[in-house]
């Protein structure tokens, strides 16, 4: 931090001369449960607490998106950001909060990709969703002896792993695979097993993210997008029964959301995280030092910001 601060002394952001930097304007912000996420929610607390001088912890264990959206909906400052919201993966939260309460704001996006993925060298038997309606590939996935295939479908507290159970029930597939639910970490360390000895493993997946630049990796094809391929209820007690999904996604646009409370009791902190906008490059290259190379991200974000200056104070300014 001591590099922050000299910056802090020389930069063109006069935010203690202002006054804009409220005195109950904590930043809170949630502490997101992969790579990308967690790259950007430590730029957003370097930039607070070096050059802008101001006050921003990430939560521990703040992940969950309902309990996230409802702390930036009640603006009292328990949790104020969301560093890394993909849609249409939060539309539920998104159309209760954006749209109807007006509680939430984003920034410009950037883009993000997601799908289903297997390893290179499986791919001369596995190319599509229709492959996996095949009771002989399925049996290859089968790790238990149970008779099904397992596919990892991602971490408890993400909404997508909700959808690629809606995805492998809308195909049909239900009768052939079981999702593994898994946190995010425990999953790669089954990747790397699996690919290191050349074993099936089929698995959800986004990018950017430095899996991608470790291993070669093959996505599935599905069919395309078609009017009402996609209904999906979430949010509902019965979702799975509720929703369809039966196409590919879109390709994301991936935001940073925060509590228009931020207007009043920090608008500086507020400017920022409205003016922020990164390019898909930009954080996978972020994501290759703390994934990849396991770089401390606090480290990476302090120089990340000693590198963009200029870039900040635009942002603020």
């Amino acid at each position: 931090m001591k590099l922050l601060k000299t910056l802090a002394a020389t930069t063109a952001l006069a935010v203690a001369a202002s006054g804009a930097m409220a005195q109950d304007g904590k930043v809170r912000i949630s502490s997101l449960t992969w790579t990308g996420a967690n790259a950007i929610e430590h730029i957003i607390q370097a930039i607070i607490t070096g050059p802008m001088g101001g006050e921003a912890e990430i939560v521990s264990g703040a992940s969950d998106a309902s309990v996230i959206f409802s702390g930036m909906d009640k603006g009292d400052g328990s949790l104020d950001v969301y560093s890394d919201l993909w849609m249409p993966n939060q539309a539920a939260n998104w159309d209760k909060f954006v749209d109807g309460n007006e509680t939430v704001a984003v920034n410009t996006p950037y883009t993000g990709t997601q799908g289903m993925f297997v390893p290179h060298y499986l791919a001369d038997k596995v190319t599509s969703f229709e492959d996996l309606n095949n009771p002989e590939i399925a049996a290859l996935f089968d790790k238990d002896g149970n008779g099904k295939g397992e596919y990892w479908a991602g971490d408890a507290a993400w909404t997508s792993t909700k959808m690629w159970q809606v995805k492998f029930k809308s195909y049909g597939l239900d009768e052939l695979w079981e999702p593994e639910i898994v946190s995010d970490a425990t999953f790669k360390a089954q990747l790397k097993a699996a690919y290191g000895n050349q074993k099936p493993i089929l698995f959800y997946y986004w990018t950017p993210e430095w899996l991608f630049a470790a291993y070669e990796l093959t996505a599935l094809n599905e069919p395309p997008v078609t009017e009402g391929c996609r209904d999906l209820k979430l949010g509902q007690e019965d979702w799975l029964e509720a929703s369809t999904f039966k196409c590919k996604h879109n390709d994301a646009e991936v935001f940073i959301a925060y509590s228009k409370s931020l207007e009043t009791r920090n608008p500086t902190a507020a400017k920022l995280l409205a003016n922020m906008k990164f390019s898909p490059d930009e954080v996978n290259a972020l994501i290759l030092r703390i994934g990849r190379d396991e770089e401390d991200p606090q480290d990476v974000a302090e120089e990340w910001v000693e590198e963009n200056m200029d870039l900040i104070n635009s942002w603020i300014q």
